[in-house]
């Protein structure tokens, strides 16, 4: 209806739009007679548009004795309901808060065109005006005809658009009349609404040990409240009869064993021989159940939609919602539990699919509290009971994640149980319904978790490249994950829904819990951010997966090294972009960061000056001059580099110790980088060959015997040179470029070569030589060195 109602008054609005407009022409003239050809279109559209528009003047008439009509039958079901029928009082309540909002709705675009409208009349008025008052007497005969025809058409429009704004000006009071009707509908029903969360968070009613101590007068009333609701006879025939009621529920009962029938027909007749693995044939009586469960789902979803009948539309919705907790429960026990567990597991989820159908027939029948008070506490007792029977008896058969759930179960059913002996009655009823709810979603959850899991596991999704696997991993990695956090708030609201105080819960969700001039939160908000956390954090990894993978395909070698520096700056990014946006989801003020900011500057300036300099330094450190796996020399340490911080380059010596400098002290240093340009480092090596030896023949002996190992350099030939004479040889220097990784050991490998090679060819190496002569003195010269004082 108010659809109807928002495409009338945009069609409104589009009469009273000109589509064209007079621009700038060559003179007045010319104005003049484009003003007429305009101004004559637009009232011919008008004429034509007449018929139109009365047929929807009178369609809007229509739809506003409807809303009127509407609101009064919500004002007799709001006002006749008691307190004590909560069920029914909620369903009342929800009816006119969402006629009230969705009037609310419906109206704007009505006033916005009356706004247009009265806009419309205030520029032909000063059309007229303008044209009224042109002077005319040096104007030629066709510029003053024209201008004529241009005032009369004005004129007419103005008329015309005046006649219509009044017409729609008498629906306004008619608008204004139902909506401060329903406004106090919805008053009302708001008041309602907050004596219903009392009783349900507040107020406790009498504990059920004191109802089963007066239980004879307590059954009397119950019966005389069952009698009054469901079997007063009446001359005419309510939606809501008893009647329909257990019609309803027989036919949820006979179409499911039709479903039922068929579907084990289907799979036990019909499914080809190849299919009838030894897998299927131990789940195939929980295929029949799921597949019962989704025919009935989608009969009842039919029914729902071609029956108007607001007690089946009602119940048919929520017995849709209980098929579906009963669907997911038994499709997850298929596609996660092997063909020996699947007994088990439909018998720990015994209790819940039980408990929950009997809430749900409380909601659809609308059950008094008398009959509730007096039968759930019993009835949760014995579903408690009978839920730690089942853990002591089927755990051990089942995975743990379903023996969390089934504790998770039995700690619900225990609260529940406390919260109605001790009166809490409708309290417990929304923690089981809650917990319905929860359930159902984790285990949709959990389902689609363990279906992706085992379908990366045989595609070997995790082992491939992220340019290929990034869509999956965003299914994976964040639409599960949000759908758990959201998980929570959906099942409160949907549980919320079965007492109609869905509204009331989203302005729960809405309402800030921390209201102050610089920071404000809600559960939404709190929500909203964490939902944004894990997606940047999925951003994050992947945009540093497609960067590797472009590095390592470009350059292998530098891949490690630009790599961190990329990391680093995308970390920043999107996190730094994760702040700001978080901080003004909760409205953080900008004033209190620019104080917090300033005040902080100064001294954070101070005390991390070092901290910055090593940051400023690693950035360029990281911009190319060193990267990952290079071996560099410093300080007379060599080694190879292991990591690139923003603060400290840590070093892998070769000796085998780790060493870390701090980036501005490696940035100041004469430091080499031994592997920059072509990984080969010059050594020099000496030796001494005695004098008399054939240099020339000696040198080639040796580059040709060093050339053979292939361990230098092959782009720069090993050299041997002169260098001075010494006291007791000739000194050679070898120049050989060896790898630097190598560096050690190959400078012992060259000087075995040379020493090898200069014996075989018989080329002594002179060493230093001493004579020491020892003469024999006679006694007189030994008398003399001894001195006088030695004899």
């Amino acid at each position: 209806m108010y659809k109807k109602i928002l495409l009338t008054f945009v069609l409104a609005i589009c009469f009273v739009l000109n589509g064209h407009a007079v621009l700038k022409e060559k003179d007045l003239a010319h104005t003049l007679s484009i003003l007429r050809t305009e101004l004559t279109n637009y009232h011919s559209e008008l004429e034509q548009r007449a018929g139109l528009q009365k047929e929807q003047q009178l369609q809007v008439r229509d739809n506003i004795m409807t809303a009127w009509s509407k609101s009064n039958q919500n004002a007799l079901m709001l006002y006749s309901q008691k307190p004590e029928y909560v069920f029914d009082l909620t369903y009342a309540c929800h009816e006119a808060t969402e006629q009230y909002r969705t009037f609310k709705e419906s109206v704007m675009p009505f006033r916005a065109f009356l706004e247009k409208t009265n806009q419309e009349i205030s520029r032909y008025d000063s059309l007229i005006t303008s044209l009224t008052g042109m002077y005319t007497a040096n104007l030629s005969e066709r510029s003053k005809i024209d201008r004529n025809v241009c005032l009369t058409l004005a004129v007419n429009i103005r008329h015309t658009l005046k006649d219509n704004s009044e017409q729609f000006t008498e629906y306004i009071k008619y608008y204004k009349t139902t909506e401060e009707h329903l406004r106090n509908l919805d008053h009302y029903a708001n008041k309602r609404y907050s004596d219903i969360q009392n009783s349900i968070f507040s107020n406790s009613g009498t504990s059920y040990l004191v109802v089963l101590s007066q239980l004879k007068k307590n059954l009397v009333e119950t019966k005389e409240t069952v009698q009054t609701k469901y079997f007063v006879k009446s001359k005419t025939i309510s939606q809501w009869d008893p009647k329909i009621m257990i019609g309803l529920f027989v036919s949820i009962f006979f179409y499911g064993a039709i479903a039922l029938v068929l579907n084990v027909v289907v799979i036990r007749f019909l499914i080809p021989k190849r299919l009838r693995t030894t897998s299927f044939l131990e789940k195939r009586n929980c295929v029949m159940l799921a597949t019962s469960v989704i025919s009935l789902a989608i009969i009842l979803g039919i029914v729902r939609f071609t029956v108007d009948q607001n007690f089946i539309y009602m119940a048919s919705g929520l017995m849709v919602e209980y098929m579906w907790l009963l669907g997911v429960i038994l499709i997850s026990l298929l596609l996660r539990l092997d063909g020996h567990q699947i007994k088990s597991g439909f018998h720990i989820y015994s209790p819940i699919m039980l408990i929950s159908f009997i809430v749900i027939a409380f909601r659809i029948t609308l059950m008094p509290n008398d009959v509730v008070n007096l039968s759930l506490p019993l009835i949760q007792l014995l579903c408690t009971l009978w839920q730690w029977n089942v853990i002591v008896r089927h755990n051990k058969n089942i995975p743990k994640s379903d023996v969390f759930y089934t504790y998770c179960s039995l700690l619900v059913f225990s609260l529940s149980v406390i919260s109605s002996w001790a009166g809490y009655v409708l309290f417990s009823v929304q923690v089981l319904i809650w917990w319905m709810m929860q359930l159902t979603c984790v285990l949709t959850i959990t389902c689609l978790s363990g279906w992706l899991k085992e379908y990366s596991r045989r595609k070997g999704i995790m082992q491939q490249p992220i340019t290929q696997t990034w869509f999956f991993r965003f299914v994976y990695f964040v639409l599960l994950p949000v759908l758990g956090v959201l998980s929570v708030i959906i099942a409160i609201y949907w549980a919320a829904d079965v007492f109609n105080l869905s509204d009331t819960t989203k302005l729960i969700f809405t309402r800030d819990f921390i209201h102050t001039s610089n920071f404000m939160a809600s559960i939404s908000t709190v929500a909203l951010v964490i939902t944004l956390y894990i997606l940047f954090s999925y951003i994050n990894q992947t945009s540093q997966g497609f960067l590797y993978h472009h590095f390592e395909q470009s350059d292998p070698s530098t891949a490690a090294s630009r790599m961190v520096m990329a990391k680093n700056v995308i970390q920043v990014v999107v996190w730094g972009a994760w702040l700001l946006i978080s901080l003004s989801i909760f409205h953080v003020s900008n004033t209190w960061l620019v104080v917090i900011t300033g005040g902080l500057s100064t001294g954070v300036g101070f005390a991390s000056k070092d901290i910055l300099e090593n940051i400023y330094y690693g950035i360029s450190l990281m911009a190319g001059r060193i990267k990952v796996g290079d071996y560099i020399e410093c300080d007379g340490i060599r080694g190879k580099v292991s990591s690139i911080s923003y603060t400290s380059t840590m070093i892998e010596a070769t000796d085998g110790s780790v060493i870390a400098f701090q980036n501005s002290q490696l940035f100041t240093k004469n430091y080499k980088n031994m592997t920059k340009n072509h990984g080969y480092e010059l050594d020099v090596l000496e030796v001494g060959v005695a004098y008399g030896t054939n240099i020339a023949k000696t040198k080639d002996i040796l580059v040709n015997a060093i050339q053979q190992l292939g361990i230098t350099d092959p782009a720069r030939p090993v050299k041997v040179v002169l260098t001075q004479f010494d006291d007791s040889c000739i000194t050679l220097k070898i120049l050989v470029w060896v790898n630097v990784l190598t560096h050690y050991g190959d400078d012992g490998t060259i000087m075995e070569c040379i020493y090898d090679t200069l014996n075989a060819h018989g080329i002594e190496i002179p060493f230093p030589q001493r004579e020491v002569r020892i003469l024999h003195a006679n006694e007189k010269e030994e008398a003399e060195a001894l001195g006088p004082n030695q004899e």
